[in-house]
C-alpha cells in the first residue's frame, strides 16, 4: 500500500479536518476517511483527554480493517484495541501489538493534530 504517513506540510492551517473533538468521547474510538497521497484511507482515531492517536484502520497480521463493523471499535477490559478479525491486542500509546498473532508489530501511524476544537491531519 502506498501511503504518505507524514504528509508535507502537516502544521499547515488548511490542512483536512477529520472531525470535530466534541464527537470524539474521552477513551473512545471513531473512523475516519483521510485523504493520504491521493488515495483514501480509513484512519482509527483515540481520544486520551485533549491528545488523539491515530493509526490506518489495517491490522498488521492479515491487512484487514480493526473494526467490527465500520467505526466500531472492540476495547478490552485492559484498554486495548482489539482486532475484530483475529483478536491481536494493541496497546494505545505507540500502537503495539502486546497479543494475538502479530505480537511486535506496530500499527500504522499517522500524524494528527488537535487545534480549534477539531482533529486534523498532520
Amino acid at each position: 500500500m502506498r501511503t504518505s504517513l507524514n504528509p508535507a506540510g502537516g502544521s499547515d492551517p488548511g490542512g483536512q479536518l477529520l472531525i470535530a473533538l466534541e464527537r470524539l468521547a474521552d477513551g473512545g474510538f471513531a473512523e475516519v476517511e483521510a485523504t493520504l497521497d491521493g488515495d483514501a484511507e480509513s484512519l482509527v482515531l483515540y481520544r486520551d483527554g485533549d491528545a488523539v492517536r491515530a493509526w490506518l484502520n489495517i491490522c498488521p497480521h492479515a491487512g484487514r480493517r480493526l473494526d467490527w463493523a465500520p467505526g466500531q471499535f472492540l476495547k478490552s477490559k485492559d484498554g486495548l484495541l482489539v482486532c475484530a478479525a483475529h483478536g491481536a491486542s494493541f496497546e494505545l500509546q505507540a500502537g503495539l501489538c502486546t497479543a494475538g498473532p502479530c505480537r511486535g508489530e506496530a500499527l500504522r501511524a499517522v500524524a494528527v493534530t488537535v487545534r480549534d476544537g477539531a482533529v486534523w491531519l498532520g
